[in-house]
């Protein structure tokens, strides 16, 4: 028995707000013990933290800062959590939403022989050359695409954006009543709208089916916050989209250092 993955690892997104009039209550020493721990706790380069660590601002009332965290150890994860309420700025610290996921590998990414097939369907043999460079390309970049579904590296692109989503159980659009053909068609046609904006925004899909309310978390990077606007605009029109996904709550905002979350929030020593 184990509490790590047999492949992948367990993510954490928690999003927190600060109480204000709990902050002022504090005296001099707490504000500044507690200002100092919650930098010390959130560094993503911290000894014994998680493998993968961000913080970042959150625009609007949801919530004034958001982590998201990767580990193979989902104890890891919960401790910040836990560490950071029990902190000296903990009676000003208040979660208001979290999404509890693993990382995958989608099943409508091909694997080798289904990337032969379409080769196959585009008019190219076995045999050809141009058959045998294109799938030795991809095998090396299956590899890559893997490794990064799995254990990411996570950008340092300025936007970001986190929802959670469903796929809809409608008696007239029912994704789970579709056969696999089906499904990843319309897969692959959400995929190409993706990748037109490749090198603009970068994403990061997990699953929480089994472990959250909603099936799957979509946290996205932008070089711009306009891009975050312009791929969601435009992928809500691919079937897959606009037929059979239901959305959750947004959380945008910026990447930032605890200390910059502290200081943008007014949270002072």
């Amino acid at each position: 028995m184990s509490l790590t993955p047999t492949e992948g690892w367990h993510c954490l997104h928690v999003f927190y707000r600060f109480d204000r009039m709990r902050f002022r209550t504090l005296g001099p020493a707490e504000r500044a013990d507690g200002c100092r721990e919650f930098c010390d706790l959130l560094s993503p380069e911290r000894e014994g933290g998680p493998i993968r660590m961000q913080t970042f601002l959150v625009m609007g009332h949801k919530a004034d800062f958001g982590i998201m965290m990767l580990d193979p150890d989902p104890l890891k994860l919960d401790a910040v959590h836990q560490d950071l309420l029990f902190g000296s700025l903990g009676p000003a610290i208040c979660p208001v939403w979290s999404f509890v996921s693993l990382t995958e590998v989608s099943e409508y990414l091909p694997d080798e022989a289904r990337f032969a097939h379409r080769l196959e369907e585009e008019g190219l043999k076995p045999g050809e050359e141009e058959f045998r460079r294109r799938l030795s390309q991809y095998a090396k970049r299956l590899e890559v695409m893997r490794r990064q579904r799995l254990q990411p590296d996570l950008p340092s692109w300025p936007a970001y954006c986190f929802y959670p989503m469903n796929k809809r159980r409608l008696p007239d659009a029912n994704w789970f009543l579709l056969d696999f053909d089906a499904r990843d068609r319309l897969m692959a046609e959400h995929g190409e709208s993706g990748i037109a904006f490749a090198g603009r925004v970068t994403q990061l899909i997990t699953v929480g089916i089994g472990l959250e309310d909603w099936e799957w978390g979509v946290s996205l990077w932008a070089r711009n916050p306009q891009f975050l606007k312009d791929i969601v605009y435009r992928m809500r029109y691919d079937e897959a989209s606009a037929r059979y996904a239901e959305f959750g709550p947004f959380y945008s905002g910026y990447l930032a250092s605890p200390r910059e979350i502290l200081d943008r929030c007014r949270i002072r020593e």
